[in-house]
């Protein structure tokens, strides 16, 4: 019972880091002696300090960790990276236990740490609260295992199921406005923890995103866009140069500045294609927003991990269809109504494969 307590106060520091972290796991540790808490600390950064050494330094009396346990949601690493192993400053400081949530998918480290800490006669128990430290860095995990990024579909429609009104290129009719200011406060929020944001051809030239962080603190991700033919405008935003840019083309391959074009085979499979490059980038959370094909071509290949959805009170009565989830194994992990009379938004829903993270 204690275990879990103090593994689910891990998790709680650990998401301080859900937007500064990456590409390294959301961790937290938390150093109890004789059931108090006398030190606890987080992953805050990439190449900085990892939980584990920022709560041992946190304890002002050191040597109460001779009869201490160490909680820490995701096992301790063995390797030298951009700091220390973190396991060696454990057995320094002879810590006799350690609780561990779950195993680290990253090749370098998994199963290792446990075991050197074990070689050394520390009594280390795994598995506590492990579907929630799995769900945590569930991209992390997910990019680990299946040598892809994490998957999140998201899109903004209408009640009777419409993401916006029939345009083509060229057309100087607007797009149909459906997210808020709060709800557009609530995707730059989700965008501060990707790594990078995909749109089609057609969605950048008729709306000419940014595709950055404004309405949030937090880095921008990297913009990516499907532009086959090169189609895109010169003074188009997603090609000023300000934020890193990957362009998938079939045309070329070059650097220029921040604006990276990619040759892909368009004759080949593009998703997959696509996942592999940004693979071999270390972007392990991919934020699809838009267009219609784009969705179409995930949801056909079972290729997405989350599906966010904003639906608004409008009825527009015809246009471009939303992607239609019938037949598609999910289930709703989240569900958020606000009131409709004060502005702030509609109805927002939190999909997963029904399978879960294995």
């Amino acid at each position: 019972m204690m275990d879990s307590i103090f593994m689910k106060r891990c998790l709680q520091l650990a998401a301080n880091g859900r937007a500064t972290c990456a590409p390294n796991p959301m961790v937290g540790a938390v150093a109890v002696h004789q059931g108090l808490i006398i030190g606890e600390g987080w992953h805050r950064k990439a190449g900085e300090l990892h939980a584990e050494p920022n709560a041992i330094h946190s304890v002002k009396n050191p040597e109460l960790l001779k009869a201490s346990t160490l909680y820490v949601n995701l096992e301790p690493c063995s390797h030298v990276g951009k700091t220390p192993p973190c396991v060696d400053l454990i057995i320094e400081k002879q810590i006799p236990r350690v609780v561990v949530g779950c195993l680290d998918p990253f090749p370098q480290v998994s199963g290792r740490g446990v075991s050197k800490l074990r070689a050394a006669g520390i009594d280390v128990t795994v598995g506590v609260e492990e579907a929630a430290c799995m769900d945590l860095n569930r991209h992390f995990i997910r990019f680990h295992r299946e040598k892809r990024p994490y998957i999140i579909l998201k899109w903004a429609q209408t009640a009777d199921g419409f993401l916006d009104f029939s345009r083509i290129p060229g057309d100087q009719k607007q797009s149909l406005k459906i997210s808020t200011p709060f709800t557009q406060m609530l995707v730059h929020k989700l965008r501060t923890e990707c790594d990078v944001v995909l749109v089609g051809t057609n969605t950048a030239i008729l709306d000419n995103p940014a595709l950055t962080v404004r309405f949030w603190t937090g880095k921008s991700p990297v913009r990516a866009v499907l532009d086959r033919q090169m189609m895109l405008p010169k003074d188009s935003v997603l090609l000023n140069g300000r934020i890193p840019t990957i362009v998938y083309t079939s045309k070329t391959d070059r650097e220029e500045g921040n604006i990276s074009w990619v040759h892909i085979d368009f004759n080949e499979n593009v998703i997959s294609q696509i996942l592999h490059d940004l693979y071999s980038r270390n972007l392990q959370t991919l934020l699809v927003e838009g267009g219609t094909s784009i969705y179409a071509s995930f949801l056909r290949m079972g290729l997405w991990d989350e599906i966010r959805t904003e639906t608004s009170s409008q009825c527009i009565g015809h246009g471009i269809s939303a992607p239609d989830l019938s037949g598609i194994s999910l289930f709703e992990k989240e569900s958020m109504d606000f009131d409709e009379n004060s502005g702030a938004c509609r109805k927002i829903r939190i999909f997963r494969p029904s399978s879960g993270l294995n």
